[in-house]
């Protein structure tokens, strides 16, 4: 599926099914192509079937990359059919597991939210809280959902304001405030007959939808190959005709970051980098009909990966490590080259 294609004309039965058949080609993707073909049944409204999809996932015989984050989907798709007490019993061993992932605990917390559970949902977005931002210096913006979240319960709680919603306030970069997007009386703006109030109250819902938009969205990345020292000696002693795309393994690290900065200059949104290997290479060579030491095949093979689930969002999160895999920070490595 194209990421422009509207969201009205995806068959998402066909979509789940070409997403199964993809993770079966690639079984070191499974779970992240899986875990979209799960998405694309629920919204199908094939919810037993996407259950089906997150066991298989919870039986495979491999470990898997998020497995807190494979529960919490289950349990709240398993609610959304009825099944609450074993969605609750999947949420409850969620947060006894305290996963450092922020994903797992917002989409239990949202489940109790939406299923009108506001102080068990205001205690699981409390814990995630204090369990992942005590002590740390600005929130990432994975956490931002969790501080958005606990604000929209306490308001309609009607809990003051405490330190942590203050955070969330400094962190909501929408011309809107939290307080204004989450406050229970806009609803009532829906049904007033003062045509000044209803588009105040328009406005508002646009620019929360943007936010979800924002927090939800998962477009295909514009994604840059890149290769590491060992991979890239190994690919260039295989396929010297490639050693003019990659004269050295320090240019080829900062051509990579020169390209980024010129797209992102551009306006390009939603950037990212994949990291390739040798082997998956030469097999995605011989599924094409192609040589490896074709230079041209190299940005399709970027593009797959990214379409595989591969690709990491470019620039690096404040404080986190830099994509070429150096073990400095990124802004005391590629994002301190001028």
């Amino acid at each position: 599926m194209r990421p422009d294609t509207p969201a009205e004309n995806v068959d998402h039965t066909a979509e789940a099914a070409r997403l199964e058949r993809t993770a079966g080609l690639y079984p070191e993707d499974a779970e992240a192509l899986l875990l979209r073909a799960a998405a694309h049944l629920e919204l199908a409204g094939d919810r037993p079937t996407a259950t089906k999809l997150y066991d298989r996932l919870l039986s495979s015989p491999e470990a898997l990359d998020h497995p807190h984050l494979v529960r919490a989907l289950k349990a709240s798709n398993l609610w959304e059919y009825g099944h609450e007490a074993e969605a609750r019993a999947i949420i409850d061993g969620v947060r006894t597991a305290a996963p450092r992932d922020p994903a797992p605990w917002v989409i239990v917390a949202e489940a109790l939210e939406s299923h009108d559970e506001l102080e068990a949902a205001h205690d699981t977005f409390t814990e995630a809280v204090r369990l992942l931002l005590t002590d740390v210096p600005r929130p990432p913006q994975p956490t931002h959902p969790l501080l958005f979240g606990r604000h929209r319960v306490r308001r309609m709680l009607g809990r003051s304001h405490d330190e942590w919603d203050a955070l969330a306030d400094t962190v909501h970069s929408l011309p809107v405030s939290l307080d204004e997007l989450h406050d229970p009386k806009r609803v009532w703006s829906l049904g007033s007959e003062n045509p000044a109030e209803l588009e105040a109250e328009i406005l508002r819902l646009r620019a929360e939808l943007g936010a979800y938009r924002e927090a939800l969205s998962r477009p295909f990345p514009v994604a840059m190959l890149h290769w590491p020292a060992t991979e890239l000696t190994e690919l260039l002693q295989a396929y010297p005709s490639l050693a003019e795309e990659y004269p050295s393994h320090e240019e080829h690290l900062a051509s990579t970051e020169r390209a980024l900065r010129e797209l992102a200059a551009s306006g390009t949104p939603n950037l990212g980098i994949v990291t390739g290997t040798v082997p998956s290479y030469e097999a995605f060579a011989a599924s094409e009909g192609s040589s490896p030491g074709d230079p041209t095949l190299l940005p399709q093979y970027a593009t797959t990966l990214a379409a595989r689930g591969r690709a990491v969002a470019w620039p690096p999160q404040e404080g986190a490590g830099c994509w070429c895999g150096s073990g400095r920070g990124y802004g005391e490595c590629h994002g301190g080259v001028a």
